[in-house]
């Protein structure tokens, strides 16, 4: 994938895009209960235990200094003509640049008024300086994958006795307490509570301070934008930038981070990807100063270490072992049903985390979001986790525990005959009707996506998603892609043709 095709990876496309606002509050289930049946996937073992380190024992990063490929920042300008639904801010984050810069390289009178069709020069980012390669965070604290999963984060926030643990708001008309809200971040974006808990303490002082300024009320994660307020939406933002820089750095996709003031800092190519996801987030809240403190040892790693310890003592490295295959698995619906294959590789939850997603589409003549009494199946044998919200998350290696081993998203689940928390399901057994519930669709259909150890899996790269034998396959366009089988061929389209019709 090329680095301008992953700039698009900031662009969000209605085909099946994860809205921050849930619809019905998700059931959990009470660990203990699965059926022992292996699948051909191991869980990492890991300790429930908080990591020790005996008093005068060195200090080791895990994280080697070995040099990550940076891609090459642009040296020529570009043409770029206005779509619809563009504005200058949009196309700027796009393009890495400052809004300024567009505006002065195109001579704009009125930077808010733009025509479709209209063509625009985007000029080349300027660096500036170079960026830092002190580590942050290992990997594994930035997921939520094994590291997290002796962690009870409604006790810590408790203990701690700060402003979080008596907050309270409303979510679609249902109270929602600061506890659940960083649970459910957390788990619906596959983000380490500790790192949220971090990243709100260094903003707002929510986890520690009983009265923290009063400026912080509207805005704990420091973005001042009237359409995110409170914290569930905050959060929300804050995971998905996380994300978006971790899983950048994972397929060589940053080259430099835009700051507030819009200056372009280069990558350091000895940090690692948590570190990275780290330094995305803060270079979209603070201008040069504010970004260097932010990710320097007096920083957010500072207010880390204050809350837990040491942060590199949790690292679970390689969260993904070397030859890591994936178990077999099946197409999510019923044998012999014809169903669209309408959404290539794309975000497996938001638009910052990895392409890690596939869309399908049941039988029907109609368009739109319209009711199915068709089923979507499980792809493989496992116990259902969670399933609230649209969402369904099938855990594959039956320790009950989303951050271990394998782990599917069934995404756009109605609530009519779902799936309930505690069942466990052979491949090809219902999981309930597809429907556009749960985030902002254009149609009826299911998202399907793949975690392993708490990471997202992308279904472009080295580990192709193969559905019956039929093995993904990317372009470097998000939603865009095919299904390859003994010869075959099947494109993604949003819409249903011969060309995208696929069945077991």
């Amino acid at each position: 994938m090329s680095s301008l095709s992953l700039l698009v990876i900031f662009g969000m496309l209605l085909a099946c895009s994860r809205s921050v606002l849930p619809e019905d509050s998700p059931s959990w289930i009470v660990p203990g209960q699965a059926e022992p049946q292996p699948i051909g996937s191991v869980a990492t073992q890991v300790s429930l235990l908080p990591p020790t380190r005996a008093p005068g024992e060195p200090i080791l990063t895990p994280t080697p200094d070995n040099p990550h490929p940076i891609p090459t920042l642009r040296t020529e300008p570009l043409q770029y003509f206005v779509q619809p639904g563009d504005t200058l801010g949009t196309i700027a984050q796009r393009y890495g640049i400052s809004l300024e810069d567009v505006v002065e390289a195109n001579t704009l009178v009125n930077p808010n008024l733009l025509e479709v069709g209209q063509e625009l020069t985007i000029p080349v980012p300027t660096p500036f300086g170079t960026g830092t390669g002190f580590k942050i965070i290992p990997d594994s604290e930035l997921v939520y994958g094994p590291g997290s999963a002796g962690f009870d984060a409604a006790q810590f926030i408790e203990a701690k006795g700060g402003y979080l643990a008596r907050h309270r708001e409303e979510i679609e008309e249902k109270p929602t307490t600061g506890i659940e809200i960083v649970q459910r971040i957390a788990t619906d974006y596959s983000v380490n509570p500790r790192l949220l808990l971090a990243v709100l303490e260094y903003q707002s002082g929510w986890v520690t301070q009983p009265k923290p300024d009063e400026a912080t009320m509207k805005y704990p994660i420091g973005l001042r934008d009237t359409w995110r307020e409170d914290l569930y939406l905050q959060l929300a933002w804050a995971a998905n930038q996380l994300n978006m820089g971790y899983y950048l750095w994972r397929v060589n996709g940053a080259s430099g981070w835009l700051l507030g003031d819009g200056s372009m800092v280069p990558v350091a190519p000895t940090i690692n990807a948590g570190t990275a996801g780290v330094q995305r987030f803060f270079s979209s809240l603070y201008d040069r100063q504010g970004w260097e403190k932010a990710v320097s040892p007096e920083g957010l790693f500072a207010t880390y270490t204050a809350l837990f310890g040491y942060a590199f003592d949790y690292a679970i490295e390689p969260l993904l072992p070397a030859g890591l295959r994936q178990p077999a698995m099946l197409l999510p619906f019923e044998s012999g049903k014809a169903w669209a294959f309408t959404g290539g590789p794309h975000g497996g939850w938001g638009d910052g985390s990895a392409w890690a997603a596939l869309d399908f589409a049941p039988p029907t003549d109609a368009l739109g979001c319209i009711p199915s009494n068709e089923w979507v199946t499980a792809v493989a044998d496992g116990q259902i986790l969670r399933a609230g919200d649209g969402a369904v998350i099938q855990d594959l290696d039956n320790d009950s525990l989303e951050q271990t081993g394998w782990a599917v998203l069934y995404m756009h689940v109605e609530s009519r005959d779902r799936v309930q928390p505690g069942a466990y399901l052979r491949a090809g057994e219902h999981i309930g009707h597809p429907s556009c519930e749960g985030g902002v669709s254009s149609g009826t259909h299911v998202h399907l996506a793949r975690k392993y150890n708490g990471e997202w899996i992308p279904a472009d790269q080295q580990l192709p998603f193969v559905l019956d034998g039929w093995a993904s396959r990317g372009t470097g366009d998000i939603y865009d892609g095919y299904l390859e089988r003994e010869g075959k061929v099947v494109e993604a389209y949003e819409g249903r043709s011969t060309a995208n019709i696929i069945q077991r």
